[in-house]
């Protein structure tokens, strides 16, 4: 008999414990919480459509606009002259920049002068009795010939008789090899073109030039240019004499040059058109790498943004009654951080900023400055003022 009461309290335990954990099981399912609604704070701005001038950026290194790459065109020991020879040495106008040992070829220029003389010397007394009416003029030239300087030109033959006969006597071919002598002489001094300074030096004095060899470069630097290559929707819109802005690349040196010339055939690879931008400061040097802004065009009734707040559907963001929507709008110019919009109404309400997650019906609130919330501020100041007020009157 006990054995069956224990066994019944047992049953009776067990079915208990049973509906006792299903109970405390039941009770710890909550209700799943409601969640809350984030509304997002924006950078709003509002739109007011204008002129917008567009820039075109370019860049480019500076080029002497005048400059001489120095051959020599002789052969023969480089001498020593009034200057060294030296990158940075400068120069005027008319000066020597290279003087090439010309003693051999000039003995030989001298000697065919000689002869030319003798030439006409020998047909001076035929002048006399055959041609006296020319006798005077080539007795004239003869008393102001100089071996030691340029042999001056033949006398005006003004007969065929007397051409023939100078011509016949090897007169006129001996005076055109003596002139042709002497034009070869004078490359063995190359003289500086114009006032500049030389930036490349590839010979030293006293060492032997040979023909053809390269010797230097020699630039003028008072004026420069930069080359750079526009996209050829715009080629029809730089005009030559137009102002350009030019800065540094740290934006701290800001120079004015202007478009001296423009290309007028279009890069078949790249579809770009040169145009070349002059600019003339005293503190500048070849080689110094500039960034250049073009006045290309100006697009009325447009707004200019930020590059990443236009959508890759050709739309932006704008706030209606604290939601996110969006228009479609018309880019007509990408530079590599702004982008220029137009069919934007005046008075829509954009995103100044990117918002990270945005879409279509997303909550927002426009983001107001202190300075804005300042005279909300100052009447809740008032206001718990006059609370203050009135609860002392009411004691």
């Amino acid at each position: 008999m006990r054995n069956i009461i224990l066994s019944i309290i047992g049953v009776v335990l067990i079915v208990g414990s049973f509906f006792i954990a299903k109970r405390l099981i039941d009770n710890k399912k909550k209700p799943k919480p409601v969640p809350e609604k984030v509304v997002k704070t924006v950078f709003t701005d509002t739109v007011q459509n204008s002129t917008i001038q567009i820039v075109i950026p370019a860049n480019g290194s500076l080029v002497a606009k005048r400059r001489v790459e120095l051959y020599a065109e002789v052969q023969g020991v480089f001498r020593t002259s009034g200057k060294l020879f030296k990158p940075g040495q400068e120069y005027r106008q008319g000066e020597n920049l290279i003087r090439i040992d010309a003693a051999e070829y000039y003995a030989s220029v001298q000697s065919s002068k000689s002869n030319l003389y003798n030439s006409i010397a020998a047909i001076m007394p035929d002048l006399r009795l055959d041609f006296p009416d020319v006798f005077p003029k080539w007795q004239s030239y003869l008393n102001g010939f100089d071996l030691n300087k340029s042999t001056p030109k033949l006398p005006e033959m003004t007969s065929e008789k007397e051409n023939y006969f100078i011509t016949g006597r090897g007169i006129v071919s001996n005076y055109y090899n003596v002139k042709n002598l002497e034009q070869r002489l004078a490359k063995y001094n190359i003289r500086a073109p114009f006032n500049g300074i030389l930036t490349e030096a590839l010979a030293t004095e006293g060492s032997l030039i040979r023909s053809g060899q390269k010797l230097g470069e020699y630039i003028d630097p008072s004026a420069y240019e930069m080359e750079v290559a526009i996209s050829k929707t715009y080629a029809n819109l730089l005009k030559v004499g137009e102002d350009v802005a030019l800065n540094s690349l740290d934006k701290t040196e800001i120079y004015t040059g202007k478009v001296s010339r423009v290309n007028g055939s279009i890069d078949a690879t790249t579809q770009t058109i040169t145009a070349y931008i002059e600019v003339i400061d005293e503190n500048l040097k070849e080689g110094v790498y500039l960034e250049a802004n073009l006045n290309a065009k100006e697009e009325n009734d447009a707004i200019e943004l930020d590059r990443n707040l236009l959508l890759e559907s050709q739309q932006i963001f704008v706030v209606k009654d604290s939601l996110l929507d969006v228009i479609d709008v018309k880019p007509v110019y990408f530079s590599d951080t702004k982008v220029v919009l137009k069919n934007i109404p005046n008075g829509t309400i954009i995103l100044k900023k990117a918002v990270p997650g945005a879409y279509a019906g997303m909550l927002v609130k426009a983001f107001k400055d202190e300075k804005e919330e300042q005279p909300i501020s100052e009447e809740k100041e008032e206001t718990k003022k006059d609370i203050v007020t009135k609860s002392k009157k009411a004691k």
